[in-house]
């Protein structure tokens, strides 16, 4: 199971000290966080994508392709892609170029965004929201799987022999999930995809959450995918953790109560209690996450919000620390000995979906043999990933 971090990349005034980061500066230090994470052994860095203040990270594609350079083995992602307000040729291009800048260590998450001026901002209509995520992902796929695309549909202009640059890393494009807090509708795009569903359970309580991933499950297989406990499911959530509770609470209070997420709203007794904020101990989070596994049923990726309110760099980092080394051990242990044998135990990798596209013959030979001199992948490394994709 993969466990990882995600911002929003929020500018906010630290209410402990009154001081405000400028733009640069936090951009920064998002920077330094994807870095400790890969240090410290966490699995996924992902960051948001915004266009208004307080937020920050409106062109995810520039920082995480220099965040490729920067570190080693964390999985590079987005928390949202904006699938609405994007241009599909353009994240066609800006996708399979950091995929290939990343060696295929990358994925995306397809979002609508929960910011609704952005749509007028870039020529859309937020009344056609849905609408547009299933028109745009439809045509960013095509570009991806077809090296030329003749295409026209309601939302842009018609494309006549076209062809994306470059094209996907070994020709398999990037693993995709969707994301989405309260539309069945995008759960059921992932679902009929065959693609991952990630839900992002920061405001909503258990039960919802639980609602929603059981539908994916239930339509994954109806689309002949797979059996339903083997979809590919992610959960984000939140924590902030001390090596007492009450230490925790105490400190995390202040920002809380000034979040520019969910400040000036229930109490954190209430948030904590409807939602999946845990604050607390480290065992409290292993106590509480450990149990999500029975009201989802096995996933394969857990992403936690540690960095916005105003915390401090130097908290955060100090947050990353206790997850790598006091939680996610143990919640990774837990959920590999719960894991049924035949449902994955990760969101595929780049070479698991190479291999798997050889297998079915849909790789162009050349590509296969360019990929494989650049690389220097060896036909060994193709049934070790082969092997590993079995289970899927």
């Amino acid at each position: 199971m993969q466990f990882g971090i995600f911002s929003v990349g929020d500018v906010t005034t630290d209410p402990t000290t009154g001081r405000t980061p400028d733009d640069t500066e936090r951009v920064r230090a998002m920077l330094t966080i994807a870095e400790h994470a890969d240090a410290a052994g966490l699995d996924v860095f992902a960051t948001g994508e915004h266009h208004n203040p307080p937020f920050v990270p409106s062109s995810p594609t520039t920082m995480l392709g220099y965040l490729a350079g920067r570190t080693q083995h964390i999985t590079l992602s987005t928390a949202t892609t904006l699938i609405t307000t994007n241009d599909p040729v353009r994240l066609a291009e800006e996708y399979a170029m950091l995929q290939v800048i990343s060696g295929g260590r990358m994925d995306l998450m397809m979002g609508r965004g929960n910011t609704g001026p952005v749509y007028p901002w870039f020529g859309k209509d937020i009344r056609q929201g849905i609408p547009l995520a299933v028109e745009n992902y439809a045509l960013l796929r095509r570009l991806w799987e077809e090296d030329v695309v003749d295409w026209s549909g309601k939302f842009r202009t018609p494309l006549q022999g076209f062809t994306s640059t470059p094209r996907p890393l070994d020709g398999v494009p990037p693993f995709v999930w969707h994301g989405s807090i309260r539309s069945p509708e995008i759960a059921e795009q992932a679902a009929y995809y065959g693609d991952g569903f990630l839900h992002n359970a920061i405001f909503w309580p258990m039960r919802h959450t639980a609602q929603m991933v059981h539908f994916y499950r239930e339509r994954y297989e109806h689309h002949g995918h797979g059996r339903a406990d083997q979809a590919i499911v992610g959960l984000g959530g939140q924590v902030f953790v001390r090596k007492s509770s009450q230490a925790a609470w105490d400190e995390f209070r202040p920002y809380f109560d000034v979040a520019p997420v969910y400040g000036h709203g229930p109490s954190m007794e209430d948030f904590t209690r409807e939602t999946p904020l845990t604050v607390g101990s480290p065992q409290q989070v292993i106590d509480r996450y450990g149990a999500f596994w029975e009201q989802v049923g096995h996933y394969q990726r857990q992403m936690f919000l540690i960095d916005h309110a105003g915390l401090p760099l130097k908290t955060v980092l100090e947050q990353i620390d206790v997850l790598a080394e006091d939680i996610v051990p143990v919640l990774r242990r837990e959920a590999e000995a719960r894991r049924p044998a035949h449902v994955p135990a990760d969101p595929p990798s780049h070479a698991e979906r190479v291999a798997a596209a050889r297998a079915a013959g849909t790789v162009p030979t050349a590509t296969v043999a360019a990929a494989d001199h650049w690389t220097g992948r060896t036909a060994e490394d193709d049934v070790e990933a082969a092997d590993a994709a079995a289970v899927r």
